[in-house]
């Protein structure tokens, strides 16, 4: 039964994702349509095609096998194409507005997302999360379980997912913090834990455990104790707030993993034993700080289908975001990548020939896929 339900939240979760970058290259479609461009293919997932039917507009809207986003294909895509029609026949000024409206499409999204969960409660997640004081409802949620071992002391007790955690060995817990602490102090005892489920108290002995393997815990659980602000006429404020701060996260979060990475792997060129075991551990901060189609599908979006829909639209509302953020950046391939070859190469007044822009976003594409085998290695490393 697990797996099956396993199996439904991964459909579900490729579904959401999948209709995030679909809303991203409609951006780029009408926009495209807009600026005279003609849009030859608007595609759902990855070649090869299942279905395909022309539209009365001439687009061809196509199915295809591989669910893992969607597409859009332009008429004349390169730089040097000149013919009625073309992306590349259009001004540089329309050129950016359709490079850039997937960007645009996913904040917006990530906005109207935060402006809701601002209406029926904001998860906060930042210690100083956007919000307007005056018109913010602070409500603090009890301890529940978010995560629970199978096989585990907590399991073993009769502890399920959603119970409140109320006191261990006679210590009350309302934070995530202080159930870390008490199982800790009291590792390898048998202690009382006392739970709540649909209002009912329970108290049972349990066996706390004294070694602990990799991914196991002390108790074998994780709580999460949910505080949520609720706003009402500052609720399209605080989305667009929120969604400047995420932005604002994110892009930080990307800096810290590359600088990550150049540290952990620059140490273990060095002699000394201390800096290269200080290097494993940067890099080891970089892997656990990614997660690539595996950890998304697999383990994040049924966590937050698990946790309900308030978490699970969060989720998206992020996820969407770091797609703006992460398009939006230099790198080739990607829409900002594309965007910004597209500008230097009309900085040095040097001709952007098929062939050049091919090299350099094949180039970039390769990189990514690359990574994605990287860092799809690595969740399923972590899975294991």
């Amino acid at each position: 039964m697990e797996t099956l339900l396993l199996i439904f939240q991964v459909i579900i979760g490729l579904l959401l994702l999948t209709f995030l970058v679909v809303i991203h290259e409609l951006g780029h479609a009408v926009v495209a349509r807009r600026n005279g461009v003609v849009v030859e293919e608007f595609g759902i997932g990855f070649p090869p095609r299942a279905w395909g039917k022309k539209l009365k507009n001439k687009v061809l809207l196509s199915i295809n096998w591989l669910p893992l986003g969607g597409f859009v294909k332009l008429k004349g895509e390169s730089d040097d194409s000149k013919k009625k029609g073309d992306y590349g026949a259009v001004s540089l000024w329309s050129k950016t507005k359709i490079l850039l409206a997937g960007v645009a499409v996913n904040w917006v999204f990530a906005i109207l997302a935060f402006t809701v969960l601002a209406l029926v409660g904001f998860p906060k997640i930042l210690p100083n999360q956007f919000h307007i004081a005056s018109d913010t409802v602070t409500n603090h949620e009890p301890l529940k379980v978010a995560y629970l071992e199978s096989n585990s002391p907590a399991s073993r007790s009769g502890i399920k997912q959603n119970d409140i955690l109320i006191s261990l060995a006679g210590k009350k817990l309302e934070q995530p913090e202080q159930l870390v602490t008490a199982t800790k102090e009291h590792r390898g005892e048998t202690v009382s834990i006392v739970y709540e489920r649909e209002g009912i108290q329970h108290k049972k002995e349990v066996s706390l455990r004294q070694e602990i393997k990799k991914n196991q815990g002390v108790l074998g659980v994780s709580g999460t104790a949910q505080t949520t602000l609720r706003s009402t006429w500052s609720a399209p404020i605080v989305g667009v707030g929120a969604t400047v701060q995420f932005s604002v996260v994110t892009v930080k979060g990307l800096g810290d993993l590359v600088s990550n990475l150049i540290k952990g792997l620059s140490a273990q060129f060095s002699g000394d034993t201390t800096v290269r075991k200080q290097g494993e551990q940067e890099l080891s901060t970089a892997g656990n700080s990614v997660a690539g189609p595996i950890g998304i599908l697999g383990v994040i979006f049924p966590a937050a289908q698990s946790a309900g829909p308030v978490m699970l639209l969060l989720l998206m509302g992020i996820i969407s975001l770091t797609l703006a953020v992460m398009n939006i950046l230099p790198i080739p391939a990607l829409d900002g990548g594309r965007l910004f070859v597209t500008l230097l190469f009309r900085v040095l007044k040097k001709p952007l020939s098929k062939e050049r822009e091919e090299a350099i976003n094949g180039a970039g594409f390769s990189a990514l896929m690359l990574l994605i085998v990287v860092i799809t290695i690595a969740d399923v490393s972590k899975l294991l």
